[in-house]
């Protein structure tokens, strides 16, 4: 029994990944790999089933094909960036064995952290993930010791946008007024004198993506 319970306390404690992947073998071999390195591991296989699943899961990092039914691993990586910053700092890894230098471009400009050839080597995967759990880990504290809260993280996000107050008002569906709340709590926490050196702050620090 006791060991029982310092299992499911271990497996508490670990970082949780969610693998999006169509190649079923592909699929069982990195869930294999990856929980045998001490990681929780979700499994989808098909673009539409890894987006119902990581909204669900909120996991700590996210690997995924490209070409997949459904719901490409591109569309998927389009809609994280569309509903931040709920997933902005939840580091997203594309595994591909295409060797295309305009779909790697295609994802570093909508925001992939990196990218994984196959056949995986499993080593080089392990400390690419260590790598980004740890900086993402540093850009989840850095806006709790300026005491922002998420309302004002995500005006701020969109002010980094080029986003109006008043139209920040309809994408966070809440009054104008309140917006300008937020964002002018946001500048007065970071130090600065104006808004847009609040998003500018922020966005270097790596916490909201422009």
């Amino acid at each position: 029994m006791g060991e029982e319970l310092e299992a499911t306390a271990e497996r508490a404690t670990r970082k949780t990944i969610l693998c999006i992947e169509d190649d079923l073998d592909t699929a069982e071999l990195i869930s294999e790999e990856l929980e045998n390195r001490g990681y929780n591991v979700i499994v989808a296989n098909n673009g539409r089933d890894g987006w119902s699943a990581l909204l669900k899961s909120q996991p700590d990092i996210i690997l995924s094909d490209i070409n997949m039914p459904f719901m490409s691993g591109f569309e998927i990586l389009e809609g994280l960036k569309a509903i931040a910053p709920r997933f902005a700092r939840v580091p997203f890894i594309f595994l591909t064995a295409m060797n295309d230098r305009n779909d790697e471009l295609k994802g570093r400009l909508l925001g992939a952290d990196d990218y994984v050839a196959k056949p995986i080597d499993f080593n080089l995967l392990h400390a690419i993930i260590n790598a980004r759990i740890r900086r993402a880990a540093r850009m989840q504290l850095w806006p709790t010791q300026h005491h922002l809260n998420d309302r004002e993280i995500e005006a701020l996000m969109w002010a980094a946008r080029g986003k109006t107050s008043e139209e920040i008002s309809l994408i966070m569906a809440i009054a104008e007024r309140t917006v300008n709340f937020h964002l002018n709590n946001a500048r007065d926490k970071l130090g600065v004198a104006t808004r847009i050196q609040a998003a500018v702050k922020a966005t270097v620090a790596g916490f909201i993506e422009p």
